[in-house]
């Protein structure tokens, strides 16, 4: 990429949008500007697990995330077959997101994405790394959520009668929901608490206790990362710092994905 390529892309505002259509799908994505965050939880949040290590973490180069996890219809659209368990419940799933996906199934339909030659120029599809992803669910923000301290089924799809830092149950409505129907963080992102979890591309391991440039996980493993819980989840499990791990060729009716584009090196 050229000085003034690099200049152009570093001048875009966070939160700017981008829309491509693929395979007659449209493909809405966010631009998430680079940046430094406090990556994990803190050891005062409520119910946080062992692996939530606080570390500083840059993120040195901007990208764009799909403002929504991967919908059915776009699925469908590149790959020709829809493995969603959450199909049968709706009478049009396009808008809903895909699940009962591996990891594996991800790096299969993000390699027919690259060879359709939709990319913006200088860029290709990819998962978010585990950073990445959890800059981007924050959006700023250092709550256990990116809307504050409590979740109980009203603000994300998740089990509602586990609520977390209320005693009021709220929602659970057993399956997934269309995207969208929650609102946004502050960076026009959606249903990134819910819903479906979603797979990242780094191999599950402890985190780093230093500061770090772009971490991209451990170079080997048994398991694979997952972020953001899901509709089945309890709402403890669908925080920013929440972190999931199931092996690369694991499906279930909650395992979805959302795509980033990044920049070539």
């Amino acid at each position: 990429m050229s000085r003034n390529d690099e200049e152009s892309v570093n001048s875009r505002k966070t939160g700017e949008r981008m829309t491509l259509e693929i395979k007659g799908e449209k493909y809405a994505f966010r631009w998430i500007s680079r940046g430094s965050f406090t990556m994990g939880s803190p050891e005062t949040e409520l119910e946080r697990w062992g692996d939530e290590v606080q570390h500083r973490v840059n993120i040195s180069r901007g990208f764009w995330m799909l403002e929504s996890p991967i919908t059915q219809g776009m699925w469908k659209s590149v790959v020709g077959t829809n493995p969603s368990y959450n199909q049968s419940f709706f009478k049009n799933t396009k808008k809903f997101p895909v699940e009962r996906i591996s990891w594996n199934d991800c790096q299969k339909y993000i390699e027919k994405l690259n060879g359709l030659g939709a990319c913006p120029k200088g860029f290709k599809f990819s998962l978010p790394t585990e950073a990445e992803w959890e800059y981007a669910c924050r959006a700023g923000t250092t709550t256990p959520y990116r809307f504050g301290k409590t979740l109980n089924g009203d603000k994300a799809n998740c089990n509602g009668n586990h609520p977390y830092g209320d005693y009021k149950r709220g929602p659970y409505l057993k399956k997934t929901t269309a995207v969208g129907k929650y609102p946004t963080n502050g960076w026009g992102l959606c249903d990134m608490h819910g819903n479906v979890c979603e797979w990242v591309q780094d191999w599950y391991g402890d985190y780093p206790t230093d500061e770090v440039t772009d971490p991209t996980g451990p170079r080997k493993g048994s398991f694979r990362v997952s972020r953001g819980g899901g509709w089945r989840y309890y709402a403890v499990n669908c925080r920013s710092a929440f972190r999931s791990r199931f092996e690369p060729d694991k499906r279930n009716d909650c395992l979805g994905a959302r795509l980033v584009l990044r920049r070539l090196v």
